[in-house]
């Protein structure tokens, strides 16, 4: 069924950016509202599951979990030899990731290093994902037990025969697809995989069953508020407040970061309307934000609308610290979120 939303996001996918920057002024303001500030977690696919990895590590202090589909470990392209492509297809070093992790905590560049030993984590690697090697998501796997992370607070799947992609009942490509919109779906033992169940009810514990019907709608909102252009943020995020959140405190903040060509600019509503979160949100207190970035040339260079994770980054060498453009935005949007 195509939604008045969904139909605006697929025309602006094929608008140019006069089209974005209308949407912007037409979107309201992230409201300030009073969620749990001590129950922030954060998951997402490709370049989004670097994403993950790297907030869930700069502000371990006011993360809990972190859910990473398809991404390998924090400041991967940074610490091995080889870059990019050893953390696409070869085999990265989660240790050497968390030695850097120290060195920067000591600095102050990230959040104290021993906040990631009490944090929970779902990692997950398609069987058959061609974009992202399986050696580079165990690697971040390797990376949360060197950083201490009990095995009981730590999920790793690479058993499901997916490809690149978050995997969803019911919707999307065939389970093996690496194509656009890059979603799936897939079964395991005959029931259909619901990843974002799996991942919330890791980080959160045991969860009411997810919603049937929505008591809400995901609603755009204005991202200049945080960033400028050259950040490549799109100049519209969404985000999912379920009623119950509204005016109400208490809630968790699960932020949600999409892959590369898939941000809304991309595949229009598929990933923030369809991909699962918002109907376990709904009967569970949760807030989820959906951040959006674009693609980009030649500055900031951006051609697939990537989250930035590699080497000195298309946003500049601070990139994966605290201090990086995009970390600090999405952080200010959850403080935005959790009234602070």
């Amino acid at each position: 069924m195509t939604t008045p939303l969904r139909m605006l996001a697929l025309a602006l996918a094929f608008a140019g950016p006069a089209a974005f920057a209308a949407a912007a002024d037409a979107a309201d303001a992230l409201p300030r509202l009073h969620a749990d500030p001590a129950r922030t977690s954060v998951s997402g696919l490709s370049s989004g599951g670097f994403m993950a990895v790297q907030y869930g590590v700069a502000f371990s202090a006011s993360v809990q979990g972190i859910g990473v589909v398809a991404g390998g470990p924090y400041g991967c392209a940074s610490v091995n030899v080889g870059g990019i492509l050893t953390c696409l297809s070869g085999q990265p070093s989660g240790e050497a990731s968390w030695a850097s992790v120290q060195a920067l905590a000591l600095a102050g560049e990230v959040d104290p290093a021993a906040g990631l030993a009490r944090q929970k984590a779902y990692v997950f690697s398609g069987s058959k994902d061609q974009v992202v090697a399986r050696a580079v998501v165990a690697a971040t796997r390797d990376f949360f037990k060197a950083a201490g992370m009990p095995s009981r607070n730590l999920a790793y799947v690479d058993n499901v025969a997916a490809g690149h992609a978050f995997v969803v009942p019911g919707f999307g490509n065939s389970c093996g697809s690496n194509a656009a919109p890059y979603i799936v779906h897939c079964s395991v033992k005959s029931k259909p995989y619901d990843q974002a169940g799996a991942v919330l009810q890791k980080l959160y514990g045991p969860l009411k069953a997810p919603a049937v019907a929505l008591s809400s709608t995901v609603r755009p909102f204005d991202q200049r508020d945080f960033a400028n252009a050259a950040s490549s943020l799109d100049s519209v995020g969404f985000v999912y407040v379920p009623t119950a959140c509204a005016s109400g405190s208490g809630c968790a903040v699960h932020v949600v970061f999409h892959g590369c060509q898939q941000g809304a600019q991309s595949v229009g509503s598929d990933v923030y309307a369809s991909v699962g979160y918002n109907r376990w949100a709904d009967t569970n207190r949760l807030i989820v934000l959906y951040p959006q970035v674009v693609k980009s040339e030649p500055a900031p260079y951006n051609p697939q609308g990537c989250w930035d994770w590699w080497g000195t980054g298309y946003t500049g060498p601070a990139f994966a610290l605290k201090s990086g453009v995009q970390m600090a935005a999405v952080k200010a949007m959850v403080d935005r979120l959790t009234g602070q």
